[in-house]
């Protein structure tokens, strides 16, 4: 099975971090994995020229969950990633999405920079697809949450780290649970 993880920052940064963090977990157990920067990627808005987003799309269809993962810009995911979950009203004819995993993961600059609303955000996304949606098991957050302003400031971030390895490890379980 593969897991297919997103990150929707403009820029190479905290939130690649922490999802190839939740991808490096996913392949210790075994699991195959592929990774996505938006960063550098040419989406547009839906309705413009497609550029790369039929690669993206494809990916996601191929995934068995996904993990998507953004910086918080004023309680909300960033620009790119809404671009893309705009893009992703091409799956849902035929529902494309339906029944796969998906988790959230979210940085902020500060503890209670907003995450909680962006991981809801990316939650929504999800539900809209029909898909099923995993939180980060034991540490009791809607799933990946840390913190950091620059790149690599999510690295210091313990307890941020924490909830990224349980949101991997409660979507293997939950994969392992289907077989």
């Amino acid at each position: 099975m593969e897991i297919l993880g997103i990150s929707g920052s403009h820029r190479k940064g905290n939130s690649e971090i922490l999802v190839k963090k939740a991808l490096e977990v996913c392949r210790e157990k075994g699991y195959k994995s592929e990774f996505i920067s938006l960063a550098g990627l040419d989406i547009g808005y839906y309705g413009s020229e497609k550029n790369d987003i039929e690669s993206i799309l494809d990916a996601m269809v191929r995934a068995e969950a996904i993990i998507i993962g953004s910086p918080t810009y004023f309680a909300s995911v960033s620009g790119k990633l809404k671009s893309l979950f705009d893009w992703s009203l091409l799956l849902r004819k035929g529902y494309k999405l339906s029944g796969k995993l998906g988790g959230a993961i979210a940085v902020g600059g500060s503890r209670n920079g907003g995450q909680e609303f962006v991981t809801m955000q990316i939650h929504n996304w999800m539900l809209l697809h029909e898909m099923i949606v995993v939180s980060d098991k034991n540490t009791a957050h809607f799933g990946g949450i840390a913190v950091g302003k620059n790149p690599g400031d999510v690295l210091k971030d313990d307890i941020g780290i924490k909830t990224v390895e349980n949101l991997a490890v409660n979507i293997i379980e939950a994969l392992e649970r289907r077989q």
